[in-house]
Formats: C-alpha cells, sequence, structure tokens
C-alpha cells in the first residue's frame, strides 16, 4: 500500500454506532403518473429543491403523521 501501512488489528471497543444510519435512504422503484412527476418538477423549479427530494419530503410527511388514505367511489 502506498502512503500507509494497514494495520494487522484494529481496536473498535470504544466504537459508537452510526447515529445517521437510520436515515439512510433505499433505492426503490415506483411508477408514477407523468402528470404527478411534473407537479413535482414543476414545484421543484421554485423550491429550489430537486424534485425526488420534494416526493421524499411528501411522503415522510405522511408516514410520520400517520395520514390515511380516504377514498370514496363513485
Amino acid at each position: 500500500m502506498r502512503g500507509s501501512a494497514m494495520r494487522d488489528h484494529y481496536d473498535f471497543t470504544e466504537s459508537k454506532p452510526n447515529p445517521y444510519a437510520a436515515k439512510l435512504k433505499k433505492q426503490v422503484t415506483i411508477r408514477l403518473d407523468e402528470d404527478t412527476v411534473e407537479y413535482f418538477k414543476q414545484m421543484s423549479e421554485r423550491k429550489g429543491i430537486p424534485y425526488q427530494s420534494l416526493i421524499n419530503l411528501y411522503l415522510r410527511d405522511c408516514a410520520t403523521q400517520h395520514r390515511d388514505l380516504k377514498l370514496q367511489w363513485q
């Protein structure tokens, strides 16, 4: 190795868990209507936030507020 040699043994006894590990993002594939994506893309231009981040913020708000979808079939 260049620069520095690897140690044979590392001591992790005083290590702490990563506090951000629970906040890691998971990549998923989701199908959304074109008009829904366009809505968030337009909003992202106005707000200066990437549209995928806006979608994530809306979904996270629904999850943290335990919002329930109420549908009425006509």
